[in-house]
């Protein structure tokens, strides 16, 4: 980063690291949350896309421990107090819904493009300062997890359109 005294650059270096830490605990709690999820889904094509996303989620976990290792670092975990606020919604949302209904499943999609939306803007700016910082094989990983992210956002976004909103809206 230009301009920067060794200072700035070790602070910044930090800042980073916590906010992997942010995200490390997102994925992991995360993970938890899409299995209640799963089980709470009506429509068979969403609980398989929610099985599908949890595989990939654990494979996530993965590749951020990883990063991790690239940094220099041992996997740590910082709670993030946006994905439990997400979390916290999901669940509120099966509670406050009836059992085997599209209401239900549109109300899990919604949370579900929450959590996504979350973690597109939050790995898109982590790569972007990985690249900042010079960490292109951190950068590469941060990237992987944001390709998924994006290609699971538009997998529910497709998922409503066909099976979930129409019926739900008859």
């Amino acid at each position: 980063m230009k301009n920067q005294t060794k200072h700035e650059s070790a602070q910044f270096r930090e800042f980073f690291i916590d906010q992997i830490k942010d995200v490390y605990w997102a994925e992991k709690h995360l993970s938890a949350a899409l299995k209640k999820m799963k089980k709470a889904a009506t429509n068979p094509k969403l609980a398989e896309a929610f099985g599908n996303h949890i595989v990939e989620t654990d494979g996530q976990i993965e590749r951020l421990k990883h990063v991790f290792e690239l940094l220099g670092k041992t996997p740590q975990a910082k709670k993030c107090d946006a994905m439990a606020g997400l979390i916290s919604e999901a669940e509120s949302i099966i509670e406050d819904t009836e059992k085997d209904t599209y209401t239900r499943d549109a109300g899990l999609i919604l949370a579900a493009q929450k959590s996504e939306h979350y973690e597109i803007a939050s790995y898109g700016t982590l790569v972007h300062f990985a690249r900042l910082m010079g960490e292109e094989k951190v950068a590469r990983e941060l990237e992987a997890i944001l390709k998924e992210e994006k290609d699971t956002d538009s997998l529910l976004t497709c998922l409503t359109d066909e099976s979930v909103y129409e019926p739900a809206t008859v």
